[in-house]
């Protein structure tokens, strides 16, 4: 039994952060039914990563990821008996939430004055860059334009070089899990109150929310943080890695690396000197740990109690020792896509296991929920297909 076992909730995304937040639900019990449009499906089928680089829509990696343990129904929700379907849908569901585009909800006649009016009991979440309101509503928007938008942008790389882009889609995740949160809370008031209501998230607000110290700083001091320059970010013999030392750190670090005549030396008294004579200290700490491996280095800093850490790739946090004694990744078999390792559950709880099943193939449950949801009887469900409805 899941934490939201109970809980059915209707799941349409043409992004990342929709799939990613009921991703989470599915995995606490919740039925999530996904809408994909016929023929196609969901955008994120045609994202990958593919095996072998060739592209399958029930193949792609990022659709599998996002979206285990949910149900598939195809629907057009550009024709009116697509909408229809969905209405009654929704009659019979606690959550609808979504992360389209403010165009492409009018396309859908999806909004919450509707909902509200004849779906008293359901929360709706929407997910945008901007909000659904004020003057950058409408705007276009992906990852790197919300983070320059955001100011987050200019807090990252190099002060001496142009500014970086975060990887992956971390800021979609970040949406998702507020999203996650509010619409869990919105659940809690809807159930003991019988009312729904609207969750609107705000990818642009998340960033700031995440941020919020730069904007303090503003407030407090009158002045914008600026990059810095990161001291001891140094290669080794098989990649890179970072030393932090914080203050009370210094002590342990010049212990461990043989240098205890520079713990009170004027240069590197605290932090800031530390980073004013940077490239002398960094030639410093090349000349004792350079020649070691980056493993070797992380676990001698840290036997040491020295913040310190080497910058793993994809394949050294895969193969981690610490991971996999904790059971972090499980596999899960799929048709088409064979068994393949996803990261697991980002919290773990004492009594209750999150549930881990595959995702679905297009429009692999359509048939089950209009007959045993709605309803529907084989002549109407042929008649949908031929009018390419479903």
């Amino acid at each position: 039994m899941g934490f939201l076992e109970g809980v059915t909730v209707i799941e349409i995304s043409e992004n990342i952060s929709a799939s990613a937040c009921t991703k989470w639900m599915a995995a606490l019990g919740a039925e999530v039914i996904k809408i994909e449009p016929p023929g196609e499906g969901d955008t994120t089928r045609r994202m990958g990563p593919f095996p072998s680089d060739e592209p399958h829509p029930e193949k792609s990696g990022l659709f599998l990821y996002l979206n285990t343990g949910k149900k598939s129904v195809t629907l057009d929700l550009e024709k009116k008996e697509g909408r229809e379907i969905l209405a009654e849908l929704l009659k019979k569901v606690h959550l609808l939430i979504e992360d389209l585009e403010i165009g492409r909800k009018k396309k859908f006649k999806i909004s919450y004055r509707k909902i509200e009016k004849e779906f008293p009991h359901l929360v709706y979440t929407s997910i945008t860059p901007f909000g659904e309101s004020g003057p950058y509503s409408r705007y276009k928007a992906e990852a790197i334009i919300m983070e320059a938008a955001s100011g987050m942008l200019l807090q990252h790389g190099s002060p001496e070089r142009e500014p970086l882009k975060m990887g992956g889609h971390v800021i979609y995740y970040r949406a998702a899990a507020s999203a996650f949160c509010g619409s869990i809370a919105a659940l809690i008031y809807a159930e003991a109150t019988g009312m729904g209501q609207k969750v609107e998230v705000s990818i642009q607000e998340v960033l700031l929310h995440d941020d919020f110290i730069t904007i303090e700083a503003f407030l407090c001091r009158g002045e914008e943080i600026r990059r810095r320059f990161a001291p001891m970010l140094l290669p080794c013999e098989d990649g890179w890695f970072y030393i932090r030392a914080f203050p009370h750190e210094w002590p342990r670090l010049c212990k461990a690396l043989g240098i205890e005549e520079l713990e009170k030396d004027e240069r590197f008294l605290d932090m800031q000197k530390r980073a004013e004579n940077a490239e002398t200290l960094n030639q410093i700490v090349l000349n004792k740990l350079g020649n070691l491996k980056k493993e070797e280095i992380y676990h001698l800093l840290q036997k040491n109690r020295i913040s310190a850490a080497y910058l793993a790739s994809v394949e050294d946090v895969f193969w981690s020792e610490h991971y996999r004694t904790r059971g972090f990744f499980v596999t899960i078999d799929h048709p088409f896509a064979g068994a393949l390792e996803y990261p697991g559950s980002f919290a773990s709880t004492d009594d209750v296991e999150w549930i881990h099943s595959r995702a679905p193939l297009l429009g692999e449950h359509t048939v089950e929920i209009l007959e045993n949801r709605l309803g529907y009887d084989k002549s109407s469900i042929v008649r949908l297909r031929q009018l390419g409805v479903i």
